[in-house]
């Protein structure tokens, strides 16, 4: 009888605590919030620790940065100044460095570091830039069986050395 009732008041308490534990969590968590990545990634905040406070948002499609902050209406963000048409000189300057590096790099006769794609105004030498492997031939390939066999039975005698070594000394 007391086993019975002991069974009731912890079923009605399980049944009354858990939605009382979910509403607590809920809260907590809405409590931590950050303004939603939206577009399943695209966007990516940073929060101010300037007197203005607000976010940094960068767009990963395009690269541009806004300004985020809460108005009175609202949240609302606001392109961040920047100067165009300096960094698209300046990524044209690199691109005819980098054009120019390596085409000297391929005049001297070098390959290229991996991942580098020569540009097409640069004569690519297909004699360093091709690849050619070489397989073994099957002697070869018995060859180096034999000679792991080899490798193999000697370390199996220096093994069987060892352990009558041991033995001997015990």
């Amino acid at each position: 009888m007391i086993r019975s009732s002991i069974a009731i008041a912890t079923v009605a308490l399980g049944l009354v605590g858990l939605p009382v534990m979910a509403q607590v969590s809920t809260q907590a968590l809405a409590d931590t919030t950050v303004p939603p990545d939206s577009a399943g990634g695209r966007y990516l905040f940073e929060k101010q620790t300037n007197s203005q406070g607000g976010y940094l948002r960068l767009d990963t499609q395009t690269g541009e940065v806004a300004l985020c902050s809460q108005r009175s209406v609202g949240w609302a963000c606001q392109a961040a100044p920047e100067d165009r048409a300096a960094l698209e000189n300046e990524i044209a300057r690199l691109r005819a460095e980098n054009a120019a590096l390596k085409k000297e790099i391929l005049s001297r006769g070098l390959a290229l570091p991996p991942g580098a794609n020569p540009e097409s105004g640069a004569a690519p030498s297909t004699a360093q830039n091709s690849v050619t492997l070489q397989l073994p031939s099957d002697a070869d390939i018995d060859r180096m069986v034999a000679y792991a066999g080899q490798l193999w039975h000697r370390f199996i005698d220096a093994v069987d050395r060892a352990q009558r070594q041991i033995l001997n000394k015990s």
